[in-house]
């Protein structure tokens, strides 16, 4: 692996990423493309939305130059996954100015968790064999769509989403160099976590501009293909470990409020971050901690891949459940 060109590729897609951003800002506050503060939102003042449009900008050309300049057996093209995140970031951009309607939405996620699942290896599976094939695609598609859309509903407070996938790309940059997937799954991440560093310098509290659709929906989808892939490759446990507080935190708010009989495709704040924020904690301290948990997080992956799974998967479980439980306290201030 040339660290010179890593180096370089990383320095481009930071520098892309935080002066397309301020270009974006700009465009945004013109056209009045604002998020104004409701009572599903965690913001007090009209915030332009619609950032994430530097990133995606950013993010597919880098990793289409690095398909074509690092060609890796060891990891899929991201070629068509690329296509499909683009196709998610126009109807994200519609929904950011119009609102989309869901059916649009959704078909819109399906067509492109199809494509991704057409890039993923045929000798690899998500449960590693414990399903016939068809079925295991079958739920890999739903978990897919599952989770791009628990990446979009988790983008609720100032820094979240950015820090979240900053992370989530330094982590797998990481499992990916350590295991020779290759220069280009390593690139993959690290330039995902460098787009994603530039948009934070604008999204950090108090937050200038916000991801919008046209950000958190596609960033999910290509997180979800890279983390989908090292599962597909073996590497079940640190697919599960990284993204594990965006699971947790996602999951559990989504199956309360199915429980209760509300309509879980709102947007809403009852996020135990949100819930946080409402009882005093700034948005800054929330995603710190956040911050925190991710580091305790990629540390847990990167032990997985040199020990039995299930220490690294309980110490991983344990950190995020103490954070949960931290939110939860603050909650009631």
């Amino acid at each position: 692996m040339d660290w010179r060109w890593v180096s370089l590729a990383v320095a481009l897609s930071f520098a892309a990423s935080l002066l397309g951003t301020r270009g974006v800002l700009g465009h945004l506050r013109a056209r009045g493309v604002l998020d104004h503060p409701s009572e599903r939102s965690s913001h007090v003042v009209p915030t332009p939305r619609g950032g994430g449009i530097a990133v995606m900008a950013t993010l597919v050309p880098m990793w289409l130059v690095v398909a074509y300049y690092a060609p890796d057996s060891a990891w899929p093209s991201p070629v068509w996954p690329a296509a499909a995140a683009v196709l998610l970031a126009f109807v994200g951009w519609f929904d950011d100015l119009w609102t989309a309607p869901i059916a649009v939405r959704l078909t819109a996620q399906t067509v492109a968790v199809a494509i991704g699942l057409a890039t993923l290896p045929a000798h690899g599976t998500l449960l590693q064999g414990l399903l016939p094939f068809w079925p295991d695609r079958a739920l890999t598609a739903f978990l897919w769509l599952g989770f791009l859309n628990i990446y979009n509903f988790m983008d609720g407070i100032d820094g979240m989403a950015a820090s979240e996938s900053a992370s989530l790309g330094i982590g797998f940059a990481l499992v990916a160099a350590l295991t020779g997937l290759g220069t280009a799954a390593t690139l993959y991440g690290l330039t995902a976590a460098a787009a994603a560093l530039g948009f934070l310098w604008w999204n950090w509290h108090p937050a200038r501009l916000f991801l919008g659709d046209v950000g958190s929906v596609p960033l999910g989808y290509l997180f979800g293909w890279l983390l989908i892939g090292l599962a597909c490759q073996g590497l079940w446990a640190p697919a599960a470990i990284l993204p594990l507080y965006y699971l947790a935190d996602g999951g559990l708010t989504l199956s309360f409020r199915i429980l209760r009989g509300t309509a879980f495709w709102r947007a809403h704040r009852e996020h135990f971050y949100q819930r946080a924020t409402q009882g005093g904690l700034s948005h800054a301290r929330a995603v710190a901690a956040v911050i925190g948990l991710d580091l305790v997080l990629v540390g847990s992956a990167l032990w997985a891949l040199r020990a039995a799974p299930w220490a690294p998967l309980a110490v991983a479980a344990v950190a995020t459940a103490a954070l949960l439980a931290y939110f939860g306290r603050r909650r009631h201030g």
